[in-house]
């Protein structure tokens, strides 16, 4: 086995190694990853949708604004040195820096033109996040001009500037070498097969080597406008078995494992040590407004009292989720982190008593049927009952259980959530805002899916806060939106997910975000 190891890692690195030897140390200009890779489909920002893909853009794509290693909550120029907002003409007018691609050919307005005209056009999963700003493939030059090292951007709709900024820090809006893409372009595919397995941006690092289910190689860019990045290498192998993880990272032959239990990680040895990295995902319990039993306020309130948040993340949800009471991810501009509710079965049962709430409630919960799900929903189970609401436990795949909940067809509902970019209005919309509750008005937000018809001041005010143009005002509005959730909704958000990764302690400077688009590798270095 220890050979095997050596040898995988030799390939991996085209490192000579003499005749039988044994290598169990990663040099010290590399970093080398074990990682399950296995959700990558497209590699292409204008496609790219899945965790593993999002990190990888992050490290070899800028955008005109970014979310940067240094700090990630804090927006920053990336490609745009700076920029104006004319929040009444609906315009940002952004001035280029000076850098390159990691091709060597200067990053020029018509590569951002060409970026977001092609993300338009080729309209893939992703595609949605830019054209929500009315953009579309017909008035995309007269929404996108350029004039030299100067950008001017143009929106329609009664949206921020903030939040158009945050649009354009959003994965899709990577700026590509269009000189570069162009050469591999195919047909009308805009290069899209070739970036799929090759990179065109002016990060980090360059994408050198991807073979799908074996590896990513990422190769330092030495002309990076930040500073090259002091390993040379990143190597991402891909080790779908937590196990074999385990196995390599204690032998020497990784320097970080991304995918070990619970269990796993409390085993490792003095030389590992282990980082937890709260994530943006919110996990919470809801109930449909189709159901009688489940439309009384009271029962939302009591609700918040009978999960035990506490008894869970300090046992078997310990060092993956966080109490969170707020649709918004701590951690960002806007978060509301108060954690009010506790588990106090008394309290649950007096507020239905005061109420009126005949008791029991009988209710069907669907969950999906891995862990840690099915653990939360038999806690959840356990502790309802002793109020008089009785959870009949429905497990089901992801994709079972996801189709209930589009369907609107479900009683209780065991899920989580994750902004698609991030700006509040992501999450406010999904868990503050419902206009139009009637069932042929399919909307993908948890109001919507639950049936609960969000009063018209709450619908007023996300939209208040999407048009608001002072930053600070924009983010106590969001605030204010939380609590009235966290307070009164039949929605119960419990947790925040958090993410554990295990690393050998001669490596420092790894930051992982609140989303796979925030994992930057520039920073490391191994002492």
């Amino acid at each position: 086995m220890k050979l095997f190891r050596a040898a995988l890692l030799a390939s991996a690195l085209t490192l000579p190694l003499a005749a039988g030897a044994v290598y169990a140390a990663t040099p010290a200009d590399a970093l080398v990853i074990a990682q399950n890779l296995d959700d990558i489909v497209a590699l292409d920002p204008a496609q790219a949708y899945e965790f593993s893909a999002g990190e990888i853009n992050t490290n070899v794509y800028d955008r005109l604004v970014q979310y940067e290693a240094e700090d990630t909550t804090a927006l920053v120029g990336g490609l745009a040195e700076s920029w104006e907002a004319d929040e009444a003409n609906k315009t940002l007018v952004f001035t280029l820096r000076d850098a390159q691609f990691a091709s060597g050919n200067p990053v020029r307005g018509d590569d951002v033109l060409y970026s977001f005209k092609r993300v338009v056009s080729l309209n893939l999963t992703p595609a949605f996040i830019l054209t929500q700003l009315g953009w579309t493939p017909e008035n995309i030059d007269e929404m996108v001009s350029v004039d030299g090292n100067t950008v001017t951007v143009k929106w329609d709709g009664d949206f921020a500037s903030a939040f158009v900024l945050n649009v354009l820090a959003a994965r899709p809006a990577s700026i590509v070498d269009e000189v570069l893409v162009s050469q591999h372009a195919e047909g009308e595919d805009w290069g899209n097969a070739w970036l799929n397995t090759n990179s065109a941006g002016s990060g980090p690092f360059v994408m050198t080597d991807y073979r799908p289910a074996e590896l990513v190689r990422l190769t330092a860019n030495e002309t990076y406008f930040r500073g090259a990045p002091a390993m040379k290498q990143v190597l991402i192998r891909h080790v779908a078995e937590a196990a074999t993880q385990q196995l390599l990272l204690s032998s020497g032959d990784v320097d970080m494992a991304k995918n070990l239990t619970p269990d796993q990680i409390g085993g490792l040895g003095d030389t590992i040590k282990v980082e937890t990295y709260p994530q943006a995902a919110v996990h919470f319990l809801s109930f449909n407004q189709k159901t009688e039993s489940l439309t009384p306020p009271a029962v939302w309130e009591a609700a918040r009292y009978l999960v035990d948040y506490d008894g869970m993340t300090q046992s078997f949800l310990a060092g993956q989720m966080e109490k969170h009471q707020a649709f918004w991810p701590k951690g960002f501009p806007g978060s509301y982190d108060e954690t009010p509710y506790s588990y106090d079965v008394e309290k649950a049962k007096q507020i239905l008593a005061d109420a009126g709430i005949e008791t029991p409630i009988n209710v069907s919960l669907d969950v999906i049927n891995s862990a840690p799900f099915t653990d939360i929903a038999q806690s959840l189970q356990a502790g309802f009952s002793e109020a008089g609401i009785n959870f009949d436990i429905l497990p089901g795949t992801g994709a079972q259980v996801i189709t209930k909940y589009r369907e609107r067809t479900h009683e209780a509902m065991l899920l989580y959530w994750g902004p698609d970019f991030m700006d509040p209005h992501s999450n406010a919309k999904a868990f503050a805002y419902n206009s139009n509750n009637s069932d042929d008005n399919y909307t993908a937000t948890t109001t919507w899916r639950n049936a609960w018809a969000v009063p018209d001041e709450m619908n007023q005010e996300v939209l208040a806060a999407l048009a608001e143009g002072d930053q600070d005002a924009r983010n106590a509005m969001y605030v204010d939106l939380q609590e009235k959730v966290q307070a009164e909704s039949p929605i119960v958000i419990m947790f925040q997910a958090a993410k554990q990764v295990a690393m050998a302690d001669n490596v420092d400077g790894f930051v992982n975000g609140a989303t796979s688009d925030f994992v930057y590798y520039r920073l490391v270095t191994k002492n």
